[in-house]
């Protein structure tokens, strides 16, 4: 065995397939950053290491990054740009709105001056105007860092577009605000093909309501949103193996999931499987073994 394969049970991983070598367009693995669990640098590098090749990115899910030294996250960003993985901010640019016009583009150039790639917009928590989100994709392009808006299928019953005005952007009179959330798979779509319009550079989905559970999965919305979209603009959040092993197994090794640093290995596992076609058992479980 030479030094540079990797061997699990079923799959060889200098076998190429379809898989591509980072930085990867499709069949992308985003990493959940410290959040749920403190990452330590020790324990990054050590996922870095070991299974780096098969992450592609990283992010300080909500807004961790916040509480944490900067010269923490610039080591982090440094180290995780050694391996080739991109690092981005996850939802946070929302706790800006309140501090005025300015601040959002202060929050880009700060996002580049360390080291950040992508620049995540959670869309239901921004809560702003859609030409103003549009706005805020266009001025992350124009600053030189990528943008993946975040969308849920559910929006409040105001935003949402009366009579025959069903496209986004399209003119709403202005309505009081409710507390009541309806679910819209159509305006989500219409929204996030503006934003790839406007230059966003992929779509994640928030789990929660269409696939935070592989037992109440939305199947028929992450069809809907897959045929429009494209698989290679979206990106669906995986929040638990299970689900991670639906995806694999109706949509193939391309799909893009962003998963627990947890699941990594064994989702690679199941892009694996997929690949070679052969018909084994989960790697979701303890039966995987690297040699």
């Amino acid at each position: 065995m030479s030094s540079s394969s990797v061997y699990y049970q079923w799959k060889s991983f200098e076998e190429d397939e379809d898989r591509p070598e980072k930085p990867r367009g499709f069949g992308v693995t985003e990493m959940r950053g410290p959040q749920y669990t403190i990452l330590s640098q020790n324990m990054l590098q050590d996922v870095f290491e070991t299974v780096g090749q098969f992450v592609d990115g990283l992010k300080f899910s909500g807004g961790s990054h916040s509480l944490m030294p900067k010269s923490f996250i610039k080591e982090v960003i440094d180290m995780a740009h050694r391996h080739d993985v991109y690092v981005s901010t996850g939802d946070w640019a929302e706790h800006l709105l309140h501090k005025g016009p300015t601040a959002f583009k202060e929050y880009v150039e700060e996002c580049k001056s360390m080291g950040f790639d992508t620049i995540e917009l959670n869309v239901g928590s921004l809560g702003v105007p859609e030409e103003t989100l549009l706005r805020y994709v266009r001025l992350i392009k124009s600053g030189g860092l990528k943008v993946k808006p975040q969308f849920a299928v559910k929006f409040n019953k105001s935003d949402i577009p009366i009579g025959g005005h069903r496209a986004f952007g399209a003119y709403v009179p202005p309505a009081p605000r409710s507390s009541e959330m309806v679910e819209d798979v159509n305006l989500l779509i219409n929204m996030a093909e503006r934003c790839l319009e406007a230059g966003a550079d992929m779509i994640m989905i928030d789990a929660d309501d269409i696939c935070k559970d592989a037992d109440s999965l939305r199947a028929d919305i992450i069809a809907k949103v897959i045929g429009r979209l494209g698989l290679e603009k979206t990106m669906f959040e995986a929040s638990n193996t299970k689900t991670a092993d639906w995806f694999i197994n109706h949509y193939g090794p391309k799909v893009n999931l962003f998963v627990d640093h947890s699941q990594v290995t064994s989702l690679e596992c199941l892009r694996g499987r997929r690949n070679t076609g052969k018909r084994q058992a989960s790697a979701l479980g303890s039966s995987y073994f690297l040699l």
